[in-house]
């Protein structure tokens, strides 16, 4: 990478840790328009097929207590990557790994535990997987605004340029936006502490995942976390970078991240206890 860390955290020094990006280029636009209107709109196009063109996966565990002598464990957080697949690749991964899933063989990652719901929506095309973009405050998928109702946090997976913050090409960095204040400042320390270059990104309004129907932010609490991650980070954390083999070489730069994340995870949770 030949724009160092140090060159990057330089750029952005302005900033307080959890405090929103200024001072850097103008940033370019983190997607061109989209095709269509919401998912209900992709998924009633007669020229597209489920299992061709795109791809939904999600997991819901099983909530109950049928015990009277207290109260038992009871799921708090779920990850999601609306644009997984070929749309923005290694947000797929990065959202099985997150959600306690290894993504090549979907075994519990760690053994231990412990593991959240999850959705994705994905693109499976061999190309031209970004005319299935949705937006994200678009995002009308019965499922996922199920998973998101459900959880008191939501994670949610994005790529981007470097150039959408303003950074060089070859920028390796975490943008982390979504309405949950706290969870933001977790994750950009944990980021941070993990040795990524991290920042919150609230005031770049293409990466900020502020707005109230933003899926991420339709959780119990009406606020969750967006990660963007820039397409250099994300290509560092595989061996082969494709569709077919990206869940085969995870390496340690994606495990390190998947930590990082599961460490702010935890400790919001720590704070949310069920009464």
């Amino acid at each position: 990478m030949s724009t160092s860390r140090r060159t990057v955290l330089g750029m952005i020094a302005t900033a307080a840790v959890a405090g929103p990006l200024v001072g850097l280029s103008h940033p370019t636009p983190a997607f061109a328009a989209d095709l269509y209107d919401s998912n209900t709109d992709l998924y009633s196009d007669p020229n597209l097929a489920e299992g061709v063109d795109y791809a939904r996966r999600y997991r819901r565990h099983p909530q109950f207590d049928n015990s009277d002598a207290g109260p038992s464990p009871f799921p708090r957080t779920a990850i999601i990557a609306p644009h997984g697949g070929g749309i923005e690749a290694g947000t797929s991964e990065l959202c099985l790994a997150i959600a306690g899933y290894h993504p090549a063989t979907l075994a519990a990652t760690p053994p231990a535990g412990p593991t959240h719901d999850y959705w994705m929506f994905e693109g499976i095309r061999s190309t031209g997987n970004g005319d299935l973009h949705v937006t994200a405050t678009h995002c009308d998928d019965l499922p996922a605004m199920s998973v998101a109702a459900g959880a008191l946090n939501v994670v949610a997976l994005h790529g981007c340029a470097p150039g959408t913050a303003g950074l060089p090409a070859d920028t390796q960095a975490v943008a982390v936006g979504g309405r949950n204040v706290a969870f933001r400042a977790r994750l950009v320390n944990a980021f941070q502490a993990a040795g990524f270059t991290a920042f919150d990104a609230t005031g770049i309004p293409a990466l900020a995942g502020t707005a109230t129907d933003n899926i991420v932010n339709r959780t119990l609490l009406g606020m969750g976390a967006q990660l963007e991650i820039t397409t250099p980070l994300r290509s560092a954390m595989f061996g082969t970078n494709t569709r077919s083999q990206r869940k085969n070489t995870t390496n340690q730069v994606f495990w390190d991240f998947v930590a990082a994340t599961r460490l702010a995870i935890a400790q919001t949770e720590a704070t949310q206890p069920i009464l």
